[in-house]
């Protein structure tokens, strides 16, 4: 239960209200230290499906808060952003709801027992969505390059949007194939 792959979990969900504390909060060069902060937690991330799955490590545990502190670190950068004034609610609540959506989903599969299992274009998401925070949280001190947060931004709308279609037709497929011929 207590393997490293799942402290580093553990450790992304303890850094979580750590990050929103440190957003929220004026004070001097807080968006360097809150974009240290967010890149060790989403750093955890890579981290700890990497080492679970090389030294066979995966545990139920894991499978079960790898995904929580994902949406736990994603969605509270998203909602400190938009407090903060540096990305458009409607935007962020996009983001977030495929998050439960395809949440929701994984949880239909399971119960059928069977497997959804990430794609690439639900990666190529959650890479955008760490680049995108990244540039929101420098916002201003990106000086001229700031509009780059917003473009980003973009990127991870149509991404999410797009790996959204993608999951409900693969759940599709797997709860009706017969339906698809």
């Amino acid at each position: 239960m207590f393997t490293l792959p799942n402290l580093l979990t553990i450790l992304r969900i303890f850094l979580v209200p750590i990050l929103v504390v440190v957003l929220l909060t004026r004070f001097e060069n807080r968006e360097y230290i809150g974009l240290i902060i967010f890149w060790l937690a989403s750093i955890t991330d890579f981290l700890d499906g990497y080492l679970a799955r090389k030294y066979s490590q995966v545990t139920t545990l894991g499978k079960l808060l790898d995904p929580i502190a994902d949406k736990l670190l994603i969605s509270s950068a998203f909602i400190s952003l938009v407090e903060l004034g540096l990305a458009p609610a409607w935007m962020v609540l996009i983001i977030i709801g495929r998050e439960f959506a395809v949440n929701g989903l994984r949880n239909v599969i399971i119960e059928k027992g069977l497997v959804l299992s990430a794609s690439r274009l639900g990666k190529f998401k959650m890479g955008s969505q760490v680049v995108c925070i990244s540039l929101l949280i420098l916002g201003e001190k990106l000086g001229e390059f700031a509009f780059l947060g917003n473009v980003a931004l973009w990127v991870v709308l149509v991404a999410a949007i797009g790996s959204m279609v993608d999951y409900f037709a693969k759940f599709w497929i797997l709860l009706f194939p017969k339906n698809t011929e």
